[in-house]
């Protein structure tokens, strides 16, 4: 009987989803293990590794790709390159969450082919995104997507602070933005990640429009999706329950969760 070596794998940031990516991992997932983390504030994340049965050790985010195969980014955006860069140049695998930092930093995508490594982007909190890959072999005329937020879940972000817009005390409906998925993520880099993996799955991020609101009687994540394709047209709609972190669902998590499961699974169910 053939059996599959476990792959090593590590977490960058221990956040709300970061956390409970490790929690999975130490219950188990078949044919991985949690090997190391990086991190910020090491005093709060060995109180909480306390709690794992298997012990990852706490390493410098350079060092991530010596101790694994897989490398799950879940930091700030701005880190994202730190993490993913020394990652690819080994050949290891890297999961992507701050998916609109990949936008700015498009060299890692080279890297990544040069040196046999991949970019993974997991589904996150959106559906539908086998059917628009699939659209996407034929011809996308558009994709649409409209984003409405609890107020929370949108404060600092950049582009209300450049445009001086204050959200704190609306009582119906904002329209904050209207524009490209490339601008979206420019503006809104801890909210519209989402928007991001759905251009990359279809048209790209200049032809993927896309509209922010916040809404005060919002407390789910609320994304629309139109497409027309050649192949079919369809809409979507999902309602995401925040986290602990408010600009981030809790399926955020869980779609990494299942795309792990994936990697070893005896039967792969999705495109």
């Amino acid at each position: 009987m053939v059996t599959t070596a476990e792959q090593r794998v590590a977490i960058a940031g221990l956040g709300a989803i970061g956390r409970e990516i490790a929690r999975r991992l130490d219950s188990g997932i078949q044919g991985l293990r949690l090997t190391a983390v990086a991190v910020n504030a090491q005093a709060k994340a060995r109180e909480f590794l306390a709690t794992l049965a298997v012990q990852p050790e706490v390493v410098a985010v350079e060092d991530l790709a010596s101790h694994a195969d897989i490398v799950i980014e879940c930091a700030p955006s701005h880190l994202l390159s730190r993490i993913a860069a020394p990652a690819l140049n080994a050949g290891r695998k890297v999961i992507v969450l701050s998916v609109g930092a990949l936008l700015l930093d498009p060299a890692l995508e080279a890297l990544a082919a040069k040196h046999g490594g991949q970019i993974l982007v997991p589904t996150g909190a959106l559906i539908g995104l086998d059917a628009l890959t699939a659209a996407a072999e034929g011809t996308i005329h558009s994709v649409r997507m409209v984003t409405r937020k609890p107020v929370q879940g949108l404060l600092g972000a950049p582009y209300l602070e450049e445009h001086a817009i204050d959200i704190s005390g609306i009582t119906a409906p904002m329209k904050l933005f209207s524009g490209s998925a490339r601008d979206a993520a420019k503006g809104f880099p801890a909210n519209l990640n989402v928007a991001v993996a759905l251009s990359y799955a279809g048209i790209g991020p200049d032809r993927t429009v896309l509209e922010i609101w916040a809404d005060p009687a919002l407390t789910r994540n609320t994304h629309r999706i139109e497409v027309e394709a050649d192949s079919a047209s369809f809409s979507m709609t999902i309602e995401n329950i925040p986290s602990e972190n408010p600009k981030t669902g809790r399926i955020t998590a869980l779609s990494a969760i299942a795309l792990l499961r994936k990697m070893a699974a005896p039967l792969r169910v999705g495109t």
